[in-house]
């Protein structure tokens, strides 16, 4: 996050912590349209001639497909087909840019730099270039058409406007992100708060749960292969574009393999707040492993957390799946896209 973005936000009634997690006061007014600053998501910035080549080469989706109207989920797995990052691409002007958690996109930018060798590439943290927010809620797309921005239908559709970049996202409720410069966020920002309301992530995090968009922390990194967590129900995933690192498994397991687990949305009752790789357990496994692992989780209430959690199917269509060996038991639904085989 720039210091002038965190600055505009502070002036905002933003509250920034030591670790430069922005929260804003409670709103006594949960529902409606909610506004959000997006600082902890990354942008990585690749550039140069080879930069699309070079990609296409490291990330599970096909490159070919970007566009000016059109974005793309996708990640980047180590050479065992295991999720280091899954990311969000856009495409503007010569720049690809590549998205993901902010802690995730130091290992990123390493990782991917090991394999540029001779190609026409730079790579380049963006975080402070391009300010990201987000707008959400069923009033969404009609603020932002008053604002003379694009209406976007589809979810991944994109548009340029100007001197911003508008992102439909997947999910059942209207949800944007949009990016631009500091100077033009802060005034559409300033436009936006007079009829909505700043939120904090916390909203954000509950609302990619219950789109059933998965995110790869720390905690989780290198524990998934893609379909488990439906990054091939989240058109995240090519299965025609040849070869990159760790295809051979990612194409094994479709082709070949038996998927024996999947992410499902989650509610349980804790006292504690579950975390991303948290073990999940079930009777009913024969597995030398956990039943599964939670993915991301927010709280609901008190006492109550919504999870993405990746789940055996077997012990899921059994029951009993619980937050830990003798925690609670998690009521398992499938993602709003729903399961292939359903």
């Amino acid at each position: 996050m720039t210091h002038p973005w965190r600055d505009f936000l502070t002036a905002r009634q933003a509250r920034i912590d030591a670790e430069g997690r922005v929260s804003f006061p409670e709103s006594a007014q949960p529902d409606g349209c909610r506004l959000f600053d997006l600082s902890h998501l990354g942008l990585l910035a690749v550039r140069g001639a080879d930069a699309a080549s070079f990609l296409q080469g490291q990330l599970t989706n096909d490159i070919r497909e970007l566009s000016p109207t059109h974005s793309q989920i996708s990640a980047h797995c180590n050479q065992k087909g295991r999720l280091l990052a899954i990311l969000r691409v856009i495409g503007i002007d010569d720049t690809i840019y590549l998205q993901t958690e902010a802690e995730r996109l130091p290992v990123l930018q390493e990782r991917l730099s090991r394999f540029i060798l001779r190609s026409q590439v730079t790579l380049s943290d963006a975080s402070d270039e391009l300010i990201r927010i987000g707008l959400a809620g069923d009033e969404a797309p009609r603020l932002l058409a008053e604002r003379g921005l694009a209406v976007l239908g589809r979810e991944n559709d994109l548009a340029l406007c100007g001197p911003l970049a508008l992102i439909r996202l997947p999910d059942p409720v209207p949800r944007f992100e949009i990016l631009g410069p500091c100077a033009a966020i802060s005034e559409l920002w300033d436009a936006l708060a007079t009829q909505v309301t700043p939120a904090n992530r916390v909203d954000w995090t509950r609302r990619d749960i219950q789109a059933g968009l998965p995110t790869i922390h720390d905690r989780t990194a290198e524990a998934f292969v893609p379909q488990m967590v439906n990054l091939h129900l989240l058109h995240g995933l090519s299965f025609h574009k040849g070869c990159y690192t760790g295809q051979e498994v990612v194409a094994r397991m479709q082709y070949l393999g038996k998927l024996k687990r999947r992410m499902y949305v989650a509610e349980v009752e804790s006292a504690t707040s579950p975390q991303p790789g948290d073990e999940l357990h079930a009777p009913s496994s024969t597995s030398q492993q956990a039943s599964g692992w939670v993915v991301e989780a927010s709280p609901l209430g008190a006492g109550r957390h919504t999870l993405l959690a990746v789940v055996e199917i077997e012990a899921a269509d059994a029951g009993e799946v619980r937050l830990g060996g003798q925690g609670p038991i998690l009521h398992l639904s499938p993602p709003p896209y729903g399961f292939a085989d359903k």
